[in-house]
């Protein structure tokens, strides 16, 4: 069965611009959303630092790891799905080793091979740092999601969906693909999750744009979604999680 993954937009954190809440307060909000998906059906829930904008291009501060390690570690003792962790912009380091904290299971990474120019500026993949972190962690197990010509952001030069794809399988030794449209909420073509799926040969997932009237156009091929602002009350990210919605998504994968 296709799997539908929800996001838990995580509210500013301390230490971050628009930052006014304390921990406990971001660890409530954390888990009224990550429990609302789990009603509503949900097989998994991605944590994200969503509120946390400017980004870093690479790595964040060490408070913004501490603080998403203690959500992490609170919402994993709540929920019994997988789980992961995505540290924005590209901070697979963090992330794994919040993975590693917490008992998440896998990491989401915007870029992890090839180089994408983004409002943070050039990002380059890091798969040869990341994948000796896992090794060296012990933490085989925790997956890697990689995005592949990620939402804002674009390449430097032309590159086919289908070559993306497998640099970042065969020489990134990605466990998942992610195919985005240009933006958050932003649809996705279907050719191009039709394309990332011929060429993975690992389970590819739409990671934008998807609703209750578009889902039957990727799932297939694709083996699951993604979403983050369909699922919230009149479909505003801003807005908590509405558990009709999901239950209504997870009824027509």
């Amino acid at each position: 069965m296709p799997k539908l993954i929800g996001v838990v937009h995580l509210p500013a954190l301390p230490g971050s611009p628009r930052s006014r809440l304390n921990l406990d307060t971001c660890i409530d909000f954390a888990r009224r959303d990550a429990l609302a998906l789990v009603e509503g059906g949900a097989d998994g829930v991605i944590v994200e630092n969503f509120n946390d904008a400017p980004f870093f291009a690479r790595s964040v501060p060490p408070i913004t790891v501490a603080t998403m390690a203690v959500i992490c570690r609170e919402l994993r003792r709540d929920i019994p799905v997988e789980m992961g962790v995505n540290v924005l912009r590209n901070d697979a380091a963090a992330a794994l080793s919040i993975a590693v904290a917490s008992g998440a299971t896998f990491v989401r990474v915007n870029v992890h091979t090839g180089a994408m120019l983004t409002d943070q500026g050039l990002i380059e993949g890091q798969a040869a740092e990341t994948l000796r972190l896992r090794r060296a962690l012990g933490a085989e197990s925790v997956k890697i999601y990689a995005d592949v010509l990620v939402k804002h952001a674009v390449a430097l030069g032309p590159q086919r969906m289908h070559d993306a794809v497998s640099d970042a399988v065969e020489r990134g030794l990605a466990d998942a693909i992610i195919v985005t449209g240009s933006a958050t909420g932003a649809v996705a073509s279907p050719d191009d999750v039709r394309e990332a799926a011929d060429a993975s040969g690992v389970p590819v997932y739409v990671g934008s744009g998807i609703t209750a009237g578009n889902v039957s156009d990727y799932v297939p091929p694709a083996e699951g979604v993604i979403v983050g602002s369909w699922l919230k009350t009149d479909g505003v990210v801003a807005n908590p999680v509405d558990i009709a919605r999901v239950r209504k998504l997870r009824g027509l994968l």
